[in-house]
């Protein structure tokens, strides 16, 4: 099987060759400590990994990006507004003022680099002369910008490959809380309900837009839609809310998406997320992911509700990974071979990998999983 064919067989409930081998992606500060450990400095850590498994990289095709934005053009001006006891506050490129450690940069704000913390001083939206003044018109579904130059050979390149091909959409939920921020966000959702209609009918609109000129030229193998709606214990709004302000909108997704003949439909949202899957699976999406253990996450338990209504991606927990010896093989073991049973699965750690996983602890991890899926 080629990478793509096990991809789309593993998570639609088939028979791969092999599971794919995802274990799990560091960050900047994990990368750090495992060069401390023994993986060689500046080298690819997948690489090394394989190495160490005695496992080749598969050969595949020469990629091609598909370089489609769904992000605002332009950006705010990302600049540095203060410099205070060890924090920077930073207008960042959404147009937040955002506090975080000098220790960083703007740029780790813009991507997932590592594990950061940040606090958010004010948002670009208060009101809807805000969103009106300066948000709406740096979302044109249109705009050249938003595509390579040479986007229809791009696609037509594409349409012969034997990798995974895919596109991440923010969710309505996560596009107005950068927008609006969280706690104004949900305020808004009791107070100005109207207004907040109107800002998610307008992002479901300019998602349908470039998602749709996408599909039109290109199968893809999933697409990924961020929501990030879930605290430890509970999603950050009530089921009642999210399924009537957002259920419309992935339902008018996933139904694009499917007619193209898109297989997989993926939902990213950290926390605990039982009170919300089966809206997903109304919905129309197959798949979750990273599903933490730490928020009360069970997927052994998911899958014995849902069946195969929904695949998984990660759900193994990372403090199990970190301990290492047989709290980690107990745990793989616990999830694992279960679910593969079934199919509907790619293990890997439930999150970024975190720096307390040791280099040579994830390396027994991954080599536990290349036996379970087939690889060793």
């Amino acid at each position: 099987m080629t990478p793509r064919e096990r991809y789309v067989t593993a998570i639609t409930f088939g028979r791969p060759d092999r599971v794919p081998l995802d274990p799990g992606w560091p960050r900047e500060s994990t990368l750090r400590v495992w060069t401390e450990q023994g993986l060689p400095a500046g080298s690819n850590w997948r690489e090394c990994l394989l190495e160490h498994l005695g496992l080749q990289a598969e050969p595949s095709s020469p990629r091609t990006p598909l370089d489609v934005s769904f992000g605002m053009i332009p950006t705010f001006e990302e600049r540095v507004l203060a410099r205070r006891d060890g924090h920077l506050i930073v207008q960042d490129w959404m147009g937040a003022i955002t506090e975080i450690s000098d220790v960083f940069d703007a740029s780790y704000i813009r991507s997932a680099k590592d594990f950061v913390t940040r606090k958010w001083h004010r948002f670009p939206v208060e009101s809807r002369s805000d969103w009106m003044e300066k948000i709406v018109w740096r979302y044109d579904s249109e705009d050249p910008l938003r595509y390579p130059d040479d986007f229809l050979v791009r696609c037509d390149a594409l349409m012969s490959r034997d990798y995974v091909v895919g596109l991440t959409v923010n969710g309505p939920f996560w596009q107005l809380r950068e927008w609006c921020g969280l706690e104004n966000l949900c305020i808004m959702m009791v107070e100005q309900p109207d207004f907040v209609q109107e800002m998610i009918e307008f992002w479901a609109a300019f998602v349908t837009a470039v998602l749709g000129r996408v599909l039109a030229h290109v199968s893809l193998d999933y697409v990924q839609i961020s929501e990030d709606m879930a605290f430890k214990l509970h999603s950050m709004i009530s089921p009642k809310m999210a399924r009537q302000s957002l259920l419309p909108v992935w339902l008018e997704w996933t139904s694009l998406i499917r007619r193209s003949g898109c297989p997989i439909v993926t939902m990213d949202s950290d926390g605990y997320v039982a009170e919300l899957l089966p809206i997903w699976i109304e919905a129309g999406i197959n798949c979750s992911v990273p599903m933490e253990v730490a928020a009360g996450n069970d997927i052994v338990a998911a899958r014995c509700t849902y069946g195969r209504d929904m695949a998984y991606l990660g759900g193994i927990d990372k403090r199990a990974i970190a301990a290492g010896g047989d709290h980690m093989r107990d745990e793989v073991m616990r999830v694992v071979p279960p679910l593969l049973r079934d199919g509907g699965y790619i293990p890997g750690c439930d999150h970024g990998v975190p720096p307390d996983i040791s280099w040579p602890d994830f390396v027994g991890y991954s080599r536990l999983l290349a036996q379970l899926t087939g690889w060793l």
